[in-house]
């Protein structure tokens, strides 16, 4: 699913209007016919009866009274419009303008207008002018008494804090017990970040139009906007496509054509041999995890290469993957005298997994820099080994093979030289420049772990739940990755993959516990949600 920024859904607007001739006012119309049709559906404003004769309805009283807040801009005048067919429908409604009405203009001062000559012809319907806190004040008993309200205040240009007596109607709607149904975004939430711009409306549902918007997404604007359905306003597909978006929402249709059916005559060389070079004393349980999730995940061969002294504790860890012993420094941690042994065991390999637990001494990180800048097959660089290559990342220049870098916020804060807050204020931005400057696959893990691409595109992971709080489920992921691009995805497939099914296994996991389930628990799970995930 493409995420748009109102940016582009405003350029995409004006050219549908001023360059292939769709006016305005047909967009503004098809927009509050479709926002009406989910309104309708959402909260049952109708009974289900057989002919035309359909009347109003309420699970408290046989006519749902219905509010609709407006605000001055074309997002008002997708208001205009739902009130507009909600009196046609019989459906008691009020629109409240947070302005005056000279202060309306263009296409929603003309359905404003039309709303208005409705109101005429139909008993009970009123326009009600709220264009201060005074206003405000004094409708504050008429406005609490609607059953559900239409927020149709802000639209996707709201770049500065809401403030004044428009804070006062958000903070009055959220208060209340009512449902409220959003027009486009939640008033008060950025459309490109999902900030909340000092305060936002908590929609039940929104209703977007043409493409969802970043901000419905991205945390924490996807806890504030409900249900969301996409609107179809009638803007052309190649107008579209020439905004060459961006950011995308990873969805199971995407994932799933990425495993291709095995042949009855499959064997373990098919599927791809992948070495991991991981663990130190103290930490012998990243490199288990990360082998054992590359074998759940369907690779054909797994080796884990180990500090030759810890390889007899992780023989025990590991029943699948094989293991090989590797020269060691005195405290038995891995350094560059191995080197050689681990370029001559990757000649016929598919990939190699890089890091997990192997420790940041001087020697270590002198292995590590020379595989990165060496090694001819697709690496996955994840914990350590990122802390390994802090303050060298001229090497990802010149590196010999794709690389796909999984840091969560500290570790990449330690590669930008930047603060984690830092980091988390602006996880998009931050990402996407680095893939595309190092030209890495870069995962950034955490709540809506982000895949961003070395060609600018960002990918949001939809999966995943608090309870993946837990240590070693970067090493079950950093395994699940490698494997798949041992398997022949690419690396671009094996990120996408390996997240959206990590967060996955870790939901169907919270179905049962919604915390305390261990790392160690994914790896069970990870085939059977492939395979849930096939069916």
């Amino acid at each position: 699913m493409i995420l748009v920024t109102a940016g582009q859904m405003q350029r995409m607007d004006h050219r549908t209007i001023n360059s292939f001739g769709i006016p305005g006012m047909v967009l503004m119309e098809n927009a509050g016919r479709g926002a009406l049709d989910m309104l309708v559906r959402k909260f049952g404003l109708l009974k289900e009866q057989k002919g035309a004769d359909q009347k109003p309805c309420n699970r408290k009283s046989d006519n749902q009274r219905v509010g609709i807040i407006a605000g001055r801009g074309n997002n008002g005048g997708d208001g205009f419009v739902i009130g507009r067919y909600l009196m046609e429908k019989g459906i008691s409604t009020t629109i409240f303008l947070l302005s005056t009405q000279d202060k309306v203009a263009g296409d929603a001062r003309a359905n404003m207008l039309l709303a208005k000559k409705l109101m005429e012809k139909t008993p009970g319907a009123k326009l009600i002018e709220i264009p201060d806190a005074e206003g405000l004040a004094r409708q504050k008993n008429h406005i609490l008494h609607q059953d559900l309200f239409v927020d149709a205040i802000f639209g996707t240009g709201l770049n500065s804090d809401v403030k004044g007596f428009y804070k006062e109607v958000i903070e009055l709607l959220n208060k209340s017990k009512s449902p409220v149904f959003s027009i486009d975004i939640p008033s008060g939430l950025n459309s490109d970040t999902g900030e909340v711009m000092g305060v936002a409306i908590k929609a039940t549902a929104t209703a977007t139009f043409a493409f969802a918007k970043a901000g419905h997404i991205l945390h924490p604007g996807n806890q504030y906007t409900g249900d969301l359905e996409i609107i179809d306003i009638g803007i052309p597909g190649f107008i579209a496509r020439d905004e060459e978006v961006k950011l995308f929402l990873m969805e199971k249709k995407e994932i799933a054509p990425l495993f291709a059916p095995r042949k009855l005559d499959s064997h373990k060389g098919g599927f791809g041999h992948l070495l991991v070079i991981a663990g130190s004393p103290g930490k012998t349980g990243a490199a288990a995890l990360c082998a054992n999730a590359a074998m759940r995940s369907g690779t054909g061969l797994v080796t884990l290469g180990v500090a030759q002294s810890l390889n007899s504790t992780l023989e025990s860890l590991v029943i699948e993957p094989m293991t090989l012993p590797l020269p060691e420094t005195l405290e038995g941690c891995l350094s560059d005298t191995c080197l050689a042994p681990i370029q001559t065991f990757l000649k016929d390999k598919q990939a190699l997994a890089l890091g997990p637990g192997i420790g940041t001494g001087k020697t270590t990180q002198t292995l590590v820099k020379k595989l990165v800048e060496e090694t001819l097959v697709p690496l996955v660089i994840d914990a350590d080994g990122l802390n390994c290559i802090v303050g060298s990342l001229e090497l990802l220049k010149s590196r010999k093979a794709p690389i796909v870098l999984t840091p969560h916020p500290g570790e990449m804060a330690r590669l930008t030289q930047k603060t984690t807050t830092e980091i988390q204020a602006d996880r998009k931005g931050i990402a996407a420049q680095f893939a595309r400057e190092y030209q890495v696959v870069l995962v950034l893990k955490g709540a809506q772990t982000l895949v961003c691409c070395p060609d600018g595109r960002t990918l949001v992971c939809p999966t995943g739940n608090p309870g993946m709080a837990s240590g070693g489920m970067g090493d079950v992921l950093t395994g699940m990755i490698a494997g798949f691009i041992a398997q022949g995805f690419s690396p671009e497939e094996a990120a996408m993959a390996g997240v959206f099914i990590h967060g996955l296994c870790a939901d169907f996991l919270a179905e049962n516990t919604r915390f305390g389930f261990l790392a160690s628990d994914m790896i069970p799970a990870i085939p059977r949600t492939i395979h849930a995930l096939l069916s």
